[in-house]
């Protein structure tokens, strides 16, 4: 779905999201623009799909309780198996006594 979806269409997909989160918080646009520090008007611009900065769509996020989604949307990268074997280092295989 995304895929095909311009980056206007997606930034207003995004904020129909937010919007709908919020009135199921019981929070007015007032109610998070107070908690996220942000003005109303950022609150009104992100539920209408407009541009915001980065801080203001965190501060946000936090104030709708919505900051674990972040794992969903940016996971932590695996980490590749040639790595791990360099972080492990050389392994013991056995023991002797002296």
């Amino acid at each position: 779905m995304w895929k095909e979806m311009s980056n206007p269409a997606i930034l207003v997909e995004i904020g129909k999201r937010l919007k709908e989160y919020r009135i199921r918080n019981d929070m007015t646009q007032k109610d998070v623009a107070e908690h996220a520090g942000v003005g109303i008007d950022t609150v009104l611009r992100v539920e209408r799909g407009d541009n915001i900065s980065s801080l203001k769509l965190i501060a946000i996020l936090r104030s709708l309780d919505m900051l674990e989604n972040l794992d969903e949307f940016i996971p932590k990268p695996p980490v590749s198996p040639i790595l791990y074997k360099k972080l492990m280092g050389k392994q013991r295989y056995r023991v002797r006594k002296r």
